[in-house]
């Protein structure tokens, strides 16, 4: 068995496990239960000489670090991290167990599979692999498998950053997520940046009265149904960013529809044109509102005098909290006296440079694998806790690199849905670039 062989392996193996331990997170602080998965990282560096700190913000949410020491202290640090969390299922929706972690056709499935286990997985076999073998790299290697990155990272990275930076600091980061080829030539995705954060709740008031004679009351139900439907078809202003402008030429479309998609007047009409593109491509020219979270009424027979509505808010670069509320005002229109908009919480897309020494790296490793291929820079419409370094000016990529098997459509799709997986094939190829990039850049 080769060396990469045995990486792919153990990091299949040890996904399995993380997958198992069903460590989610459904947003209130006694979930997660991350301990589960850190126990089970203690187990797998057993013997490796490792110094292993963990810390429990919040009981049963831990995270694990750990911490190769370079030969040079003025070398750059690089830092790989990776969350325990998975987010909750519906069951019912999924063919598979989705704890089970069953390989089948060369998959593993698996809530959490492809969000984002896979890669702390690789990252500790990787780490390991580092710590028991004869390369002795220059800067400091932090491998940090943390909580609650699925809930705002409360008791994971922003608390680690607050109160225990020296664990976590680095002069670079991997992290998700990336590795979907775009485009026939091909490229691969690499995330640079993410849409910025705006949570708002709308607490929507009406007037109680009962249920038996629902003509004509102000039901808070009724309302906060007209304002989610208001909202999920509102459209916010469209913004042609560079990084969407470099993905619609990757695509090499006909010439017709990359107009189209690069016109802020005709976009939307071409969206659907793209299959399971189509809600990347809008979430990458628009900033988004998704109510997803709606509670009204408290007894069948009482119409509710209250209903709130908890929206996911995500913003493209360049907008500011004051934007995000004018744009719930013009969705919501003449229901704007029976709503109020609740949160002014506002963290701005970030981004980072690709003319660093580990974007090159990562290049480098991917055309290993793909003499054909490069880069493509990505801002990701999701969040990650690469925004927490890069708020600080340090360098942060999502990087992965799967197999043909995979389009960004479907790669996107996955993250969050029902039968989540990912295939042997790009464990085996990211475990590979993973141990090639580390050794490059801390050489």
């Amino acid at each position: 068995m080769s060396d990469h062989e045995a990486l792919t392996r153990q990091t299949v193996d040890l996904l399995r496990d993380l997958i198992r331990n069903a460590c989610v997170n459904d947003g209130t602080p006694d979930s997660g239960g991350e301990i589960r998965s850190v126990r089970t990282l203690e187990g797998f560096f057993a013997g490796s000489g490792l110094d292993l700190e963990v810390v429990e913000p919040h009981p049963g949410r831990a995270s694990l670090i750990a911490r190769i020491r370079g030969t040079d202290p003025t070398a750059p640090t690089l830092a790989l991290v990776g969350h325990l969390d998975v987010v909750p299922v519906d069951g019912d929706g999924w063919t598979r167990d989705p704890f089970g972690a069953e390989i089948v056709d060369g998959e593993i499935w698996g809530r959490g599979a492809l969000d984002m286990l896979y890669l702390t997985a690789a990252y500790a076999v990787v780490t390991r692999a580092i710590a028991t073998g004869p390369f002795r790299p220059r800067g400091d290697l932090i491998f940090a498998a943390v909580a609650d990155e699925e809930d705002g990272s409360h008791f994971g990275v922003e608390w680690l950053t607050e109160n225990r930076l020296d664990l976590i600091d680095a002069d670079a980061v991997l992290t998700e997520s990336g590795g979907a080829m775009v485009g026939p030539r091909p490229l691969i995705s690499t995330a640079v940046g993410e849409k910025g954060i705006a949570g708002r709740r709308l607490s929507v008031r009406g007037t109680p009265g009962h249920g038996s004679a629902p003509w004509g009351a102000r039901n808070a139900a009724v309302i906060a149904a007209d304002a989610v439907t208001r909202l999920a078809r509102y459209r916010a202003p469209v913004q042609i960013t560079a990084d969407w402008r470099r993905y619609v030429q990757a695509l090499e479309l006909e010439s017709g529809l990359a107009a189209r998609l690069l016109d802020p007047h005709r976009i939307d009409g071409a969206l659907n044109e793209l299959g399971s593109l189509a809600g990347f491509a809008h979430a990458s020219t628009h900033t988004t509102i998704s109510p997803n979270i709606v509670r009204a009424g408290v007894k069948d027979n009482v119409i509710p005098a209250l209903a709130t509505i908890t929206l996911d808010i995500r913003v493209l670069p360049d907008l500011a909290a004051g934007d995000v509320d004018a744009y719930l005002r013009e969705a919501l229109g003449d229901l704007a006296d029976d709503v109020t908009i609740e949160g002014d919480g506002f963290a701005a897309a970030t981004r980072s440079a690709v003319d660093t020494p580990l974007f090159h790296a990562l290049g480098t490793a991917v055309r290993r694998a793909y003499p054909d291929a490069d880069l493509l820079p990505v801002l990701s419409v999701g969040g990650s806790d690469a925004r927490f370094y890069r708020r600080r000016g340090i360098p942060a990529y999502g990087f992965a690199l799967l197999s043909r098997h995979w389009d960004y459509g479907t790669f996107r799709q996955l993250f969050h849905g029902n039968d989540e997986r990912i295939d042997i094939g790009s464990i085996a190829l990211t475990v590979a670039a993973l141990d090639t990039v580390v050794r490059d850049f801390l050489d």
